[in-house]
């Protein structure tokens, strides 16, 4: 079998407090394949975006890589010295921040700031720079005349594509997607992800999907990991997770959120909150707002297990 495009095993994120580290990232291991989707969810907090800064080496202070191995396309990402990362980010590797306002430079117009991605790692001319940006406008669905135009003039619809047109500007094998379509309204969001999928059909890059909402990454990813507290709670092929949830949070997850098709369900939100990660609870994280908790749960940490084939979750009581 073909080495997997990306492969994380037991990564560990810490940040450092006055009372001490507090682990975001306790031990997660996946593998991403070439030309996959794969989508990341789970509450706020759970660790998904800091997965993904970790992968890039961006993660500000005070958190800190404790531990872990990331292999991309055979080299160790949290072993690279700062010049091997700079030839690898954005040409390799790129992503989509979470805001596209904020990730975008306010006072330069929106053309230049593609034509800076394209400067800053390859040796192009003017002339050039400017119609690979055209080009990249169009493939976006933005249209070229508007090369000119700032950040403030767009629609947030249109600066999350601008977002990804900068991503893909030098055709990178794995783009990241930190909550590409949040604060846009549901029918920009279809839209936007739907083009996404056809971008990412065409051009034949792997995705890294993060999102709070599972029902929506469901529709577009391959493959989903839902994260909790932290840790890793179940990991598997799309279609059988909406079918089959083995975990407890993905179930609940699952009843949060309404069914686009079919007839009216009575939703359910998962009791209470997440634990500190700074103090966790004892044997499985997920144990004091779960109904199906036995005792061991509370003893006893569930080791994320194989089920079916390519179906994992960290749960006791799954089989």
């Amino acid at each position: 079998m073909a080495e997997p495009l990306l492969s994380v095993r037991d990564l560990c994120v810490d940040y450092v407090t006055d009372r001490g580290p507090v682990r975001a990232v306790d031990r997660v291991s996946f593998d991403l394949e070439r030309g996959e989707i794969l989508g990341v969810a789970g509450e706020s907090g759970c660790g998904k975006s800091t997965v993904a800064q970790a992968l890039l080496r961006i993660l500000p202070p005070p958190a800190v890589i404790s531990g872990g191995q990331a292999l991309f396309e055979g080299r160790d990402l949290l072993a690279l010295d700062e010049d091997e990362l700079r030839e690898l980010r954005w040409q390799r590797i790129s992503m989509v921040f979470q805001s596209a306002m904020d990730a975008l430079n306010p006072v330069i117009p929106v053309g230049e700031q593609i034509r800076d991605t394209l400067r800053a790692h390859r040796r192009v001319s003017n002339r050039a720079a400017r119609a690979r940006a055209g080009e990249l406008l169009e493939l976006v669905g933005i249209p070229p005349d508007l090369t000119d135009a700032y950040a403030h003039q767009l629609s947030g619809g249109m600066r999350q594509r601008l977002g990804i047109a900068i991503a893909l500007a030098l055709e990178p094998s794995l783009v990241i997607l930190d909550e590409p379509t949040t604060a846009l309204d549901v029918i920009v969001e279809r839209e936007i992800l739907g083009h996404i999928r056809t971008l990412q059909r065409q051009l034949g890059f792997a995705v890294l999907f993060i999102t709070h909402d599972l029902a929506r990454m469901l529709q577009v990813s391959d493959r989903v990991a839902v994260f909790y507290a932290a840790r890793l709670a179940e990991l598997g092929p799309a279609a059988e997770v909406r079918r089959a949830p083995r975990h407890p949070y993905t179930q609940g997850l699952l009843r949060a959120f309404p069914a686009v098709h079919g007839g009216t369900v009575e939703l359910a939100s998962i009791p209470g909150a997440p634990p500190s990660l700074g103090d966790p609870p004892p044997g499985c994280r997920f144990h004091p707002r779960c109904e199906l908790a036995v005792e061991r749960c509370r003893r006893e940490e569930p080791e994320l297990r194989r089920l079916a084939p390519g179906h994992s979750a960290a749960c006791h009581l799954a089989e």
